[in-house]
């Protein structure tokens, strides 16, 4: 394999990484074939496991061993069959990328060599944060452009394989297939390639037809492809760059509003006047090699990163809890020294995700962000910017005058609920997994709506339209655009828009901050989905079965305690809700219909108004069962007893006998 150095980080592409496979491995037999398979999670989110070759979740090592190797051939295999299937060309163009795990770049060079020998064309972007392999494949799916014209390899193309496990640990690594559309496959078209995966893994030469595959590449191509991966790799870049201030402004919107090509002129305006700087934990990650600089210092916004070479990642992945206490120690010193430093941000290893952390003037220092929180911000900015923009508009009794739909996770907080109650728009949740998220919002603007803010808010991962993928760029300027969109003469600011549509006209001053925002949303009280209150391990396999043991232990135990319920929290009646892919049943009666979706308890006071929630779902991406519990009010004593109550519950269901 070539041996090419990358420009700006230094890395050298090929570095260490053995050939693939020989003739006649010893390792590969079919018993570590079949522990291996057992070991991966297939899911519309994507495929992870365990890729290093000493089997170690925390594994700094980059092999990921032969018969890991033999796995991914057979995937690139089953990726290449559905483009050649669904996009008409027998030499599909497949871009491939990859975050900083040091078992990606293995792990490409595996699917690499088995796309070159089915015939497929590869641009490799190296290491690329997850929003901008796909901002590239949106671009390069357009075909030639006077920015990357064609050449001999490089022509329109029909699809992308990023490589990450996202926020999993170090030794985890995955795969995420998409077209050119901007985001993954939707879950209907990627469970199409797991069926396919699962049947060829079932044949009985399964080993051989896949070893084959990776041994039969032609040497030259593969140099090549390596050796125009600089190349691959900038125009990636500044695909994304394009793309990432037409998404902020609006402009890349279908059609884009008049006023969109003012907004980032008024948040350099707003810069102007009141400078802020913003920091970032990179820790390692693909966002070390992407666009956040030069995208942030172009608007006049100080810039301050940390832990940002590439691959040494400094703590764990999950960008919460734990994680974020580096970044706030940062931002407290660095506050010192320049008061105009606000907002901090911490992304995952793919670059997708990035929670915040921001100076809060009431405590006059730097705190942690919930995620929760995070996405309502997000979803009061971009709710405000189309007021702004015109593109919401309501008539003299507060109505809206257009269809406009947010879309979220199933285990979002109801404060999302009292957002999109303020703006007047609809709310639409779904089952975990961004692609659902992003299938659903595509679907509601074939049916007329406009859909700008969508996403995971379990996650603090907002989506901004018409990008198709979580974008810490874009949930830190929405952030921005709160503070900088101020009242411009009797055009009102995008706070001002929120406030008036909230009843909070006039409660804060001119001159609010960060901090006064916050404290304007409505307040609830949410299980982080990281904490260990939020997961189990549950023994029951058929998920189905055990929220039908569930649903008896509930109704029970509703009847024990619906008088302290009422008397302590207000809580009169309550309905289930189940969340398979983008299908919400509601007044759910049997509880076992969730199968391995969401299943939603909503509580509501003698209003009919929901003030909590309990909510379960065994994770896609990981071997744990997720638990959370969301209730009103700034007082955290519902939500730990409503927790409680839920974990006591599902260990009763899990342990139950049919």
């Amino acid at each position: 394999m070539a041996l090419i150095r990358h420009p700006d980080s230094g890395l050298v592409i090929g570095e260490g990484n053995p050939l693939p496979l020989t003739e006649d491995d010893p390792d590969l037999r079919e018993a570590l074939f079949d522990r291996a398979l057992e070991g991966m999670i297939l899911s519309a989110s994507g495929w992870r496991g365990i890729f290093a070759a000493d089997g170690d979740e925390e594994s700094k090592a980059g092999g990921i061993g032969p018969v890991n190797r033999v796995i991914l051939s057979a995937g690139a295999k089953i990726f290449a069959d559905y483009l050649k299937k669904t996009q008409g060309t027998e030499h599909p163009v497949i871009i491939v990328g990859m975050d900083t795990r040091p078992t990606g770049e293995a792990i490409a060079d595996s699917m690499i060599r088995t796309f070159i020998s089915e015939g497929c064309r590869i641009r490799f972007a190296f290491i690329t944060a997850a929003p901008e392999i796909m901002a590239y494949a949106r671009n390069a799916g357009k075909g030639d452009s006077p920015e990357f014209p064609k050449t001999e390899n490089y022509g329109a193309a029909q699809g992308f394989v990023y490589i990450s496990a996202s926020h999993n640990p170090i030794g985890h690594n995955g795969i995420k297939f998409g077209l050119t559309d901007g985001g993954v496959l939707p879950a209907q078209e990627a469970n199409l390639l797991i069926e396919e995966f699962r049947s060829f893994m079932a044949s009985p030469d399964r080993i051989a037809r896949a070893k084959a595959l990776a041994l039969k590449a032609d040497s030259e191509t593969v140099a090549q492809v390596y050796a125009a991966a600089p190349r691959i790799k900038a125009e990636a870049y500044e695909a994304y760059l394009r793309f990432t201030k037409e998404v902020v402004s609006g402009q890349a919107g279908t059609p884009a509003s008049p006023e969109s090509g003012r907004v980032l002129e008024a948040v350099v305006q707003g810069l102007q006047a009141a400078p802020l700087g913003i920091a970032a934990d990179l820790n390692g990650s693909a966002r070390t090699l992407s666009i956040d600089r030069v995208f942030f210092t172009s608007l006049g916004i100080g810039y301050y990163s940390f832990n940002d070479t590439p691959g040494l990642i400094a703590h764990r992945i999950v960008p919460e809890g734990e994680s974020l206490e580096p970044c706030r120690q940062f931002l407290e010193e660095l506050h010192k020294q320049e008061p105009s430093a606000l907002v901090a941000y911490v992304p995952d290893c793919d670059g997708d995700r990035g929670n915040l952390v921001i100076w809060d003037e009431g405590i006059q220092g730097a705190r942690c962000l919930d995620v929760q929180e995070v996405f309502a911000l997000a979803c009061v900015a971009e709710l405000a910017h189309l007021v702004w923009t015109g593109e919401l508009t309501y008539d003299t009794r507060g109505h809206a005058l257009q269809k406009v739909g947010v879309v979220v996770n199933d285990p979002t907080s109801l404060r999302i609920d009292r957002l999109a109650q303020a703006f007047d728009v609809d709310l639409f949740r779904v089952e975990v997994g961004e692609a659902h998220v992003v299938d659903r919002a595509r679907k509601l603007r074939e049916q007329g709506y406009t859909v700008r803010i969508l996403g995971e808010g379990s996650a603090g991962g907002s989506i901004t339209h018409p990008s198709a993928v979580r974008d810490p760029i874009n949930t830190v300027m929405a952030i921005i655009k709160l503070l900088t969109m101020r009242n411009q003469g009797e055009k009102p600011g995008f706070c001002t828009i929120w406030w008036d549509r909230s009843n909070q006209a006039g409660v804060y001053p001119p001159d609010f901050s960060l901090s006064d925002i916050i404290a304007s949303l409505p307040a609830f009280v949410t299980t982080g989905s990281y904490t260990p209150e939020a997961v189990l391990q549950v023994t029951t396999r058929d998920h189905a079965a055990l929220k039908t043991r569930y649903q008896r232990v509930f109704l029970r135990e509703w009847e024990t305690r619906k008088e302290q319920l009422a008397t302590r929290y207000g809580i009169s009646g309550w309905e289930a809700a189940c969340y398979n892919g983008i299908e919400e049943k509601r007044n759910l009666t049997c509880f076992g219909e969730a199968r391995r979706g969401g299943l939603k308890i909503t509580f509501t006071n003698p209003e009919a108004q929901q003030i909590a929630s309990i909510w379960m779902r065994g994770s896609g991406t990981e071997p744990v069962f997720r638990v959370m519990a969301d209730a009103a009010g700034a007082d955290p004593s519902m939500e730990r007893d409503l927790i409680q109550w839920q974990r006591r519950m599902v260990i009763e269901a899990d342990q139950a006998a049919d």
